[in-house]
């Protein structure tokens, strides 16, 4: 998965609403679901739990369903960009040991997924406006360039592909 630059404003503006429907539409389908068989299965003893529970998650499954099938379309674009993304970095991450073990001992592919994980939270940092944590990044991407430059390496976050995880 490749880089690339996001328009801030058009992110956050298409994610909030992406947000606030989604809200929406659980509360309402949700409350409607659970009503509708209440209202049609009521209950002697007084207790709807399990058709609000059955409410909660129709919806919450419909809206995974719908999601799912608009991720492709244009206003979806950067909010599904950021999603895999995060998907990605969450692959890294689970796996950051023993890449990092591997970056130690020179292993380019290794340094090259670090600093693929380096630039790919840089960007979602930056785009949350979670500027605290990127002086931590900093200094871990001055390890990271010492130990190429250790070992000669040029760091390129572009030479990494998912597939290269396998071997960590």
């Amino acid at each position: 998965m490749k880089l690339i630059e996001i328009d801030k404003a058009r992110y956050r503006k298409h994610l909030n609403y992406v947000i606030v429907t989604s809200i929406a539409v659980f509360i309402v389908g949700s409350l409607g679901i659970a009503q509708t068989l209440i209202a049609l299965f009521p209950s002697g003893d007084g207790s709807h739990f399990h058709w609000n529970l059955t409410g909660v998650m129709v919806t919450a499954i419909a809206i995974g369903i719908v999601l799912s099938k608009f991720k492709q379309h244009e206003f979806m674009t950067e909010v599904a960009y950021i999603w895999d993304l995060k998907q990605v970095l969450n692959q890294i991450t689970r796996r950051m040991r023993k890449v990092k073990l591997a970056a130690d001992n020179g292993d380019v592919r290794a340094m090259n997924i670090m600093q693929y994980s380096y630039a790919g939270s840089r960007l979602l940092w930056k785009l949350d406006d979670n500027t605290i944590v990127l002086d931590d990044l900093a200094i871990a991407q001055a390890e990271l360039d010492s130990l190429a430059s250790k070992y000669n390496v040029e760091l390129n976050h572009e030479a990494f592909a998912l597939p290269d995880l396998k071997n960590y």
